[in-house]
């Protein structure tokens, strides 16, 4: 599903670039000209997005042991590099066209094509990053907010336009195309701080307290304790490693047993590509003020407290409780 949606933002982006040159050609209107050469960044990170979500979709093999997925964050850096850019054309353009403003012609024909794309380009925008959270896929995402602030600046550039027919100040379509640079500036640099995040592995506060909370909360009292837990998402799949501690006594048959409750557990919330690699650790005495397990004929402390995991605890390499 990502390739045929990244397939058709490609295609999308082809077609809509045509016709604003079109509208160019008619008005000879730098702004319209302007916002055709932004969609040219729609064409190539269209493009560069398509190979990227086609190559992330791609199995893991030996040469790539966690896959293909991080390859989107890659596309998306350079998404939200090229966005900056075009944000900046835009500022030159629009001060060019201020301080030497030139005659335009057949704007109403102009107008309305240019309207056309951006209205496109909105609803395309949405449904991608919508699409995108779905299937956790970076690159789409990235594409869909790209192409929705192309949209804005569409409107923007329509709304200069018309307020310059309705009252010959050509200044107008200049300040308007600015302010909504500014905020492609914006977007561009938010779009390249989340895929460098992607790049080094930043962790994903929101994902890791949601993954920490629902095993908080479904945790059976052999579950005595778990840290060194860490999450990270590449592409669709999502990675979980850390140690869990369970009783001394219990069997490599045990253990595995509930290491198969616990994947279980996670899928059954999170999907099906989960990745899940867990370190058993043994109790030790002073693991039982916080063991549950009432029925544990080796205990050698008198129960006080469960440890509650948190995302302050759970992601140390140390056992909780040990002295």
């Amino acid at each position: 599903m990502p390739v045929k949606v990244q397939r058709l933002i490609a295609f999308l982006s082809v077609v809509l670039f045509l016709v604003k040159i079109i509208a160019w050609y008619l008005t000879h209107s730098v702004s319209i000209l302007t916002d055709a050469l932004e969609s040219t960044v729609n064409v190539i990170t269209g493009f560069i997005g398509l190979y990227s979500v086609t190559l992330a979709a791609k199995p893991r093999d030996m040469n790539h042991p966690y896959g293909h997925g991080k390859v989107e964050f890659i596309s998306a850096a350079i998404e939200g590099s090229l966005i900056f850019i075009a944000g900046l054309v835009i500022i030159y353009e629009a001060i060019g066209q201020l301080l030497e403003p030139k005659a335009l012609d057949k704007l109403d024909y102009g107008i309305i094509l240019t309207a056309i794309t951006g209205i496109i380009n909105f609803v395309a925008g949405t449904y991608a990053i919508k699409q995108g959270k779905k299937f956790k896929s970076a690159t789409i995402e990235a594409a869909g907010r790209h192409i929705r602030v192309d949209a804005y600046s569409t409107f923007a550039i329509i709304i200069g336009l018309t307020l310059l027919m309705l009252t010959g100040w050509q200044w107008l379509d200049s300040a308007v195309a600015i302010i909504f640079a500014v905020i492609i500036l914006v977007t561009g640099y938010k779009v390249t701080r989340k895929s460098l995040a992607g790049i080094m592995d930043e962790a994903d506060e929101e994902l890791l307290k949601q993954v920490i909370s629902y095993l908080q909360k479904n945790r059976v009292p052999q579950w005595i304790d778990m840290h060194n837990l860490r999450v990270i998402q590449y592409g669709d799949v999502m990675h979980i490693d850390a140690h869990m501690t369970l009783p001394w006594y219990y069997r490599v048959a045990d253990a595995e047993i509930e290491i198969q409750k616990l994947e279980a557990l996670v899928t059954e919330h999170f999907g099906n590509k989960i990745e899940l690699f867990i370190h058993i650790d043994g109790c030790d005495a002073y693991s039982c003020e916080h063991c549950s397990l009432i029925d544990c004929n080796e205990r050698k402390e008198r129960y006080l407290d469960q440890v509650l995991w948190n995302t302050e605890n759970v992601w140390k390499n140390s056992k909780h409780g040990n002295r």
